[in-house]
């Protein structure tokens, strides 16, 4: 029973999808199902109930999480101790949305580099409303996520930038836009808008709070993505303007002035606080906090 085994049963457990936890380590769900396998051989009982809508932990499994997770932390604590007594090396897993990627890490990595040259990072982009599902599954050490109004009391943050949400329409599709008294009809003007995260929360908050059936045309997933379907002329979307400034297509995009005014996002790198026990993070961490102090 090898420790990224041990790893993987920890990522699988918190998130239970295999589907996830497959894709956050990069093998197949049949070989994450033959690795789970092979731990409850050695265990002698069933770790998981598993059907087509769902996956709980059995009562060992259970057990064998608790043992699971405080083997996971015991590793580690034994690697934090024989790092400190050289120069730190390891790895680090970073996710982030493409936009973040371009527009915010690359100052952070360029000090954390020099500071730290035995530190790999591992950096992994994607949909940005999945930062904080990444990070509470375990698939990532560190992630930069769009805050809630309230985070999860098991992750910590430093605040990076703040960024307001602008509704765009396309810039040579101007005649999709259905105006009734000089305000937008969003029951007939076509919305794209994107599967989940805060600024979907947002947007749902405020049509419910104003009594509007939206007509949405298309639901996606990135703000990349939204970004793109809006250029084509396919409707209005909503973005952070952190996105559209830093996007190839802004051109092809026009933002509108007389649309609703949301909540603006807070951009942080997050962590979960039990990491905060790892060198390799909390040297991460300072390179964050004393890059936002220069500022």
């Amino acid at each position: 029973m090898d420790i990224r085994s041990i790893k993987i049963f920890n990522s699988l457990a918190a998130s239970l999808h295999f589907g996830k936890t497959s894709r956050a380590y990069h093998m197949t769900p049949s070989t994450l199902t033959r690795l789970v396998q092979r731990l409850e051989a050695e265990v002698g009982k069933q770790l998981f109930r598993r059907d087509r809508r769902s996956v709980s932990l059995t009562p060992a499994g259970v057990l064998f999480k608790e043992y699971a997770e405080e083997t996971e932390q015991r590793w580690n604590a034994l690697q934090n101790r024989l790092a400190a007594e050289v120069e730190l090396r390891g790895n680090i897993s970073l996710y982030c949305s493409v936009t973040a990627a371009n527009g915010i890490l690359p100052a952070i990595l360029k000090t954390f580099r020099a500071h730290f040259p035995g530190i790999q990072l591992h950096l992994q982009t994607g949909d940005a409303a999945m930062a904080l599902d990444q990070l509470q599954n375990k698939a990532a050490d560190v992630t930069i996520a769009a805050l809630p109004e309230k985070l999860p009391a098991s992750i910590t943050f430093i605040e990076i930038i703040r960024t307001p949400l602008v509704f765009v329409a396309p810039a040579g599709h101007q005649e999709l836009i259905v105006y009734r008294e000089g305000e937008i009809d969003w029951e007939s003007t076509p919305l794209i808008l994107p599967e989940k995260g805060l600024s979907r929360v947002r947007m749902d908050k405020w049509f419910r709070e104003n009594s509007i059936q939206p007509n949405v045309y298309a639901q996606v997933a990135g703000n990349e993505a939204l970004l793109t379907m809006v250029g084509l002329g396919y409707g209005v979307g909503v973005i952070p303007k952190l996105v559209l400034e830093k996007s190839l297509i802004h051109h092809e995009v026009v933002t509108l002035e007389n649309a609703p005014i949301l909540t603006p996002f807070t951009i942080g790198v997050c962590t979960a606080k039990k990491n905060m026990d790892n060198p390799l993070i909390k040297a991460f961490w300072s390179t964050v906090q004393k890059g936002e102090r220069s500022m």
